[in-house]
């Protein structure tokens, strides 16, 4: 798959698919770690989904001050 090799816009997709259960199972754990490759690539969309997460404790602890770190890497760009 795209998304194993490091291909953001693939890791951004298949986020989006486990969050929403669009085609495969639906899996916020796997969502918010696709989520976090894509945003550890700079990808300002995967940053926004990935404070979501965060903010909202989807797929991940909730962190509020982690949201925000994300948020801003987003925005900044």
């Amino acid at each position: 798959l795209a998304a194993d090799q490091g291909f953001v816009g693939g890791q951004f997709g298949l986020a989006v698919c486990h969050e929403d259960g669009m085609g495969i199972e639906q899996d916020d754990t796997e969502a918010a770690r696709m989520f976090r490759l894509a945003a550890d690539q700079d990808f300002a969309p995967a940053q926004h989904y990935l404070g979501m997460c965060y903010e909202n404790g989807t797929g991940v602890d909730q962190d509020v001050a982690e949201a925000v770190r994300q948020y801003r890497l987003a925005a900044d760009q």
